[in-house]
This record gives structure tokens, C-alpha cells and sequence, in this order.
């Protein structure tokens, strides 16, 4: 699946309140307004995969295995090259092992560009992915996610569609605050997170 019209139009009309335009009856009326927001919109790397990289949002997130890249031969430090996913939004984990027991830590890899570089052959990772599957899904978007979008594109919008500036100091204030609200009910769905256990007791432990 990916981002329905109807979703799609929601958002735009959502956005449109809340710069006091009136609303669309269609993603095809005749309107500058719309036009602004399309081309706020854009693509699927656009708002949306800028919004998917905000959170570790749960409607997104996917894990996956990766073997590393025998034609990266790297120089010096890790001996192994990873290639990022395609559709990858934001990173919520790296593991040395399929059940993500065995997080790496940030002197166990490097982040650099398209790839990650680690010591192992085989990497786990746990991301926020902008496939139609997952990030792109709009029937899995919470409200709280839809108005940060309509807010987002509010803010960006303003000037154009308002001719002024005056409300967007207050439409960033309303984007932030929707950001913060959206991740907290994101955070709401998922299971309780343990903080790994620290080297000391895992020693203790493996007797």
C-alpha cells in the first residue's frame, strides 16, 4: 500500500485550516493553494520521508539482515562494508544477532554515507523504513501523525499561501508540539524497553 488520496486530501485540508484558507473538495481543484501544497508534498522522499525520519515509529519500523558488500574493501578500521536499505528512513538499531539481543554499540560501527562498517559478516538491522509497506502505509498512520503532517505542511507553506509571515512563528510552535504528541502516542503501542545489561552483569551472569 502506499499514501491514499483520501488520506492524502485530509492532510492538505487539515493544513489548510489551519492557515485559515478554505478547504479542497479534490486533490485536483484548480487552486493555488493546492498547488503549493504539491509541490510542498512532492515525491516520496519528500514530507513524508522527512516526517518518517523523526521517530522510530512503529507503523514503519521493519528489521532486516544484511550480509556485508564483498566489492567494498575498506582501508583501514572495520573490515566490512554494509549497504543501507533503499527505503531507509531512520535507524533504531544495529545487531551483531536475529533477535537484536546483542545491540552494537557506536565503538562496534560506523555510520558513514550509504553504508554502515562493523567487524562481523552478517548485520541485523531495525529501521524506520519509507517502503509502501511500512512508512508509506497511510492506513496505518495514526491521527497524531496525520496532524504533524498537516501542520509541517502548514508551516512550510505559509508564506505562499497566506502572504505573510505572521503566523508561522505560531504554526512552528502547533508542528513541534504535534511532533511531541505523535511520538508519545508512538511510544504508547510498543512493548517496555530494558536498557542492556552492562558488561559487569553479563559476567555474572554467564557462570
Amino acid at each position: 500500500m502506499a499514501v491514499s488520496s483520501d488520506t492524502k486530501l485530509s492532510i492538505y485540508n487539515a493544513a489548510l485550516r489551519a492557515l485559515g484558507s478554505r478547504e479542497l473538495a479534490t486533490l485536483s481543484e484548480n487552486r493555488e493553494p493546492r498547488r503549493v501544497l504539491d509541490g510542498i508534498w512532492g515525491s516520496a522522499d519528500g514530507i513524508v520521508k522527512y516526517a518518517l525520519s523523526r521517530g522510530e515509529w512503529n507503523f514503519g519500523i521493519r528489521t532486516v539482515q544484511i550480509d556485508y558488500t564483498p566489492s567494498i574493501e575498506p582501508g583501514f578500521g572495520f573490515s566490512r562494508a554494509f549497504d543501507k536499505p533503499d527505503d531507509f528512513a531512520r535507524l533504531a538499531g544495529l545487531s551483531a544477532d536475529e533477535y537484536m539481543r546483542r545491540p552494537l554499540t557506536n565503538t562496534e560501527y560506523v555510520d558513514e554515507a550509504t553504508y554502515w562498517f562493523a567487524d562481523i559478516d552478517v548485520l541485523y538491522v531495525r529501521y524506520v523504513s519509507s517502503g509502501d509497506d511500512y512508512g508509506m502505509n497511510s492506513a496505518a498512520w495514526p491521527e497524531s501523525f496525520q496532524t504533524y503532517l498537516a501542520f509541517r505542511l502548514a508551516w512550510l507553506g505559509c508564506e505562499r499561501i497566506t502572504n505573510s509571515t505572521a503566523k508561522k512563528d505560531r504554526l512552528e510552535r502547533d508542528m513541534m508540539v504535534a511532533l511531541k504528541e505523535t511520538r508519545s502516542v508512538d511510544a504508547m503501542a510498543e512493548g517496555v524497553k530494558f536498557l542492556p545489561r552492562g558488561g559487569w552483569s553479563r559476567s555474572r551472569g554467564s557462570n
